[in-house]
């Protein structure tokens, strides 16, 4: 038995030093999206060019995206749904351009204007919530310009019973089309996806099995003004956080020495700059990414290449630094957590003792990491409080990792 123990903490050992190069492409010009898992590979890959107009599908969500990194522009006007037929010519010095954030999935073009974050927000930016029916109904309507030059005037009708319905014509209102998109043909997915030209499309692969996509999207560049400008780079998957750690050597950068973000560009573009006497890339010998992936696994990247638009490729190492279930051989102890259970998901979590440079990670019974914290210098017998609210009602497990004692507890949500 000792034996065995030990070879197992030996391979738990190897399994979390281990570091990897691996290439990730995008193609020539970077055309290709491609989906990836830090433990499994590449996991999918869609033509860029290949969409115009992405919905969310998960949940009670509701953005809608343009994909502008292909050189489609959007633009919302003044007119109101009901004005529809008014909108015949273009009118740019009198519309709004509209682009997604490179920030989160779920603030997208056609989100512009929401106000779901004030106390009774029902706007959702292409139209406004029913607290009665249930549905969203539109209320505005947008001009999409295509690569040919195109101009197609854009409504979306609702968002019903789970079907988004929008329509579509050239601006003197010829060739209209009304689409209906459903959620429930896109279970699993972030987004179902259309083109102006091919329809509705699937495109990428079930949300749960890839962590990062490698794309080119639109990003606002600060200087020398503010400018939309398309770069190639790395995003997140919803529910996966990262770290940038900068200044420190990346042998000994540390995933306990800032808080994770939610931010779905925190890797991004600018871990490579074009040097315009040289004209080569290069890459800040001081940067270390750390990303908890969706099982609540933590993976070290120091991206080291980029191949620019000939070839689209980019080059990293990564490693496994820190993984769910591979911490039971640490001193465990009870987790004192009250009330428990929780109807609003406000908690709070008695420390015996002090506590420094200790996270808290919370799973949900698939053991997928929904919540994390840091947690330094609180001092003994502190009070810290937890947020649970806006997760579902369920059981999860809460863990503290510190000063090399794994402290746990289970919390119920009502």
């Amino acid at each position: 038995m000792k034996l065995y123990t030990l070879l197992c903490a030996s391979l738990i050992s190897t399994a979390l030093s281990a570091q990897t190069s691996v290439t990730v492409s995008t193609g020539p010009g970077n055309a290709a999206q491609t989906y990836y898992s830090l433990a499994n590979g590449e996991q999918g890959s869609a033509e860029l060019a290949s969409w115009d107009l992405a919905f969310e599908i998960s949940g009670f969500t509701s953005a809608i995206r343009v994909n502008t990194a292909k050189g489609v522009q959007a633009f919302e006007t003044p007119a109101a749904i009901s004005e529809w037929s008014t909108v015949s010519a273009p009118d740019e010095a009198n519309w709004q351009a509209l682009y997604d954030s490179e920030t989160y999935w779920s603030e997208s073009a056609l989100s512009n204007g929401n106000n779901l974050s004030e106390p009774d927000g029902f706007n959702v930016g292409w139209g406004t919530y029913n607290i009665i029916t249930h549905t969203i109904a539109g209320s505005k309507v947008y001009v999409v310009v295509l690569l040919d030059g195109t101009y197609r005037k854009l409504r979306i009708n609702s968002l019903a019973s789970g079907t988004y319905s929008f329509t579509h014509s050239l601006l003197d209102g010829t060739d209209e089309q009304t689409v209906a998109l459903s959620k429930s043909n896109y279970t699993g997915k972030n987004f179902g996806y259309y083109s102006f030209d091919m329809g509705v499309m699937d495109l990428e692969p079930a949300s749960a099995t890839w962590d990062l996509v490698f794309t080119k999207y639109t990003s606002i560049i600060p200087f020398p003004a503010p400018t939309a400008y398309p770069v190639a780079g790395v995003l997140q998957n919803k529910t996966v956080d990262a770290l940038q750690v900068d200044g420190v050597d990346p042998m000994v950068a540390d995933w306990n020495s800032a808080p994770f973000d939610s931010s779905m560009n925190i890797i991004g573009y600018d871990w490579k700059t074009f040097n315009m006497e040289t004209f080569v890339y290069e890459y800040p010998t001081d940067r270390t990414y750390f990303v908890a992936d969706r099982t609540g696994n933590i993976w070290k990247l120091i991206f080291i290449e980029y191949g620019g638009s000939a070839n689209g490729d980019m080059t990293f190492t990564q490693e496994l630094v820190s993984s769910v279930g591979m911490n039971e051989s640490a001193p465990q102890r009870d987790l004192v957590i009250y009330p428990n259970p929780s109807s609003d998901g406000r908690l709070n979590i008695v420390l015996d003792t002090d506590v420094r440079n200790g996270v808290i990670s919370i799973f949900d019974m698939n053991g997928k990491r929904v919540g994390q914290q840091q947690v330094n210098g609180t001092g003994s017998m502190a009070l810290l409080p937890l947020e649970l609210n806006g997760l579902e009602h369920g059981i999860y497990l809460v863990r503290l990792v510190a000063n090399g004692v794994q402290y746990t507890s289970r919390v119920v949500l009502q």
